[in-house]
């Protein structure tokens, strides 16, 4: 065991300050990339989730941001089946609607705005989403029938069984799932069938985004080639995890976005640079006359620079164990309270990067200390 990590090690309580600090730095910069990831995967969750592997956007978007669903010519879809490995297509409509609940005697009246997901009851459809229970499927079959996500049922003032009006239309809250809740707009699910009778399906000489289900042993890489080399300009073919990769990358370059986070990237470090630093300072100065002996001892001043800087770098291996176990109960109490919260390998990557680097900044900044540790103060 090395110098540095001894001194932790045995002295922990001189240098807990800086590791709470790095801690709570990180937490704040992955809480707020988790709920803003949250958002956006709740959003594309229908999709991600779909067996679909392939989805047609319009040919200038770069993203399902901004990109509005009617955009695509009607007559493109048969075109999709000339690549011999597209087993089936279909449309993604994710639409929005008035909700009014009928309230039982002494509850109150509901009347919001729901997003209305379809998802084609089918078994396989391209829409349905691969995590979907059984029981949700065959409740889908129901006419005039809608799933809600459980996170949302208080939310809309239902339970399972209860009926809603939307567009003017009496339809019965069949089943439940769990998995997408939106702080944004509760999520309901409905059929193909139940978006046609409310008025919303995407008709005429326009259609909604495109998804295609690819057959088992295709390559779903070469069909997005074959696409996109047909397309003429009327259309782009995106693979499932390049276009998530795509939608992550648009909404973290929203303004209000990028502000918040912006924000508490700048606070993060002020208060990482900060605290650590001056822990940093204050247990060397507290520690001066034993680093007073080793430079009587012959040790050279390098060397307990180097000292130093290594006890910087265990500092942040423990502020990123700190982190993951905060992060861990951060996440745990999104998911009781129903809060969708979602952190990419990447972004986790780049925090864990940025802790380090505040500790061994901070390890530079309080080499200063080192001054005072000649031989003669212990004389004083």
């Amino acid at each position: 065991m090395s110098l540095a990590l001894a001194t932790l090690v045995h002295e922990w309580r001189r240098y807990l300050a800086a590791v709470i600090a790095l801690a709570f730095s990180g937490v704040l910069i992955l809480s707020q990339v988790g709920l803003m990831t949250g958002i956006l995967r709740a959003y594309t969750a229908t999709i991600d989730r779909s067996p679909a592997e392939i989805i047609i956007l319009p040919p200038k978007a770069q993203s399902l941001m901004g990109t509005t669903q009617a955009e695509l010519p009607s007559r493109i879809r048969p075109r999709m089946y000339l690549h011999p490995d597209v087993e089936a297509v279909d449309t993604w409509e994710d639409k929005v609607g008035e909700w009014t609940n009928i309230p039982k005697p002494g509850d109150k009246q509901v009347r919001t705005y729901a997003r209305l997901a379809m998802a084609d009851p089918a078994p396989g459809s391209v829409t349905l989403p691969v995590d979907f229970p059984e029981s949700a499927r065959r409740a889908l079959e129901a006419p005039l029938s809608v799933v809600v996500d459980v996170s949302a049922l208080q939310r809309l003032g239902v339970g399972v069984g209860d009926s809603v009006i939307i567009r003017g239309q009496t339809l019965q809250v069949a089943a439940a799932v769990s998995g997408y809740a939106n702080i944004e707009l509760p999520t309901v699910f409905v059929s193909r069938d139940t978006l046609i009778r409310l008025g919303l399906m995407t008709g005429g000489d326009k259609t909604g985004l495109l998804l295609l289900k690819i057959r088992d042993g295709g390559d779903p890489a070469a069909v997005r080639d074959f696409l996109n080399t047909a397309a003429n300009g009327e259309y782009r073919a995106w693979l499932r995890e390049d276009l998530s990769e795509a939608n992550s990358a648009a909404f973290m370059e929203e303004q209000v976005v990028g502000i918040l986070l912006g924000f508490s990237l700048v606070l993060a470090m002020l208060i990482g640079v900060g605290i650590t630093s001056q822990t940093l300072r204050g247990a060397v100065a507290s520690n001066i006359r034993e680093f007073a002996s080793l430079r009587a001892l012959g040790v050279s001043m390098p060397a307990l620079r180097g000292v130093l800087v290594e006890l910087s770098f265990w500092v942040g291996i423990a502020g990123l164990a700190g982190t993951a176990v905060l992060t861990g109960c951060v996440l745990a109490a999104a998911r009781l309270g129903n809060v969708n919260m979602s952190l990419p390998p990447t972004y986790v990557g780049g925090v864990a990067a940025l802790l380090m680097a505040i500790s061994l900044v901070s390890g530079f900044l309080s080499l200063g200390a080192l001054s005072r540790s000649e031989p003669a103060e212990l004389l004083r």
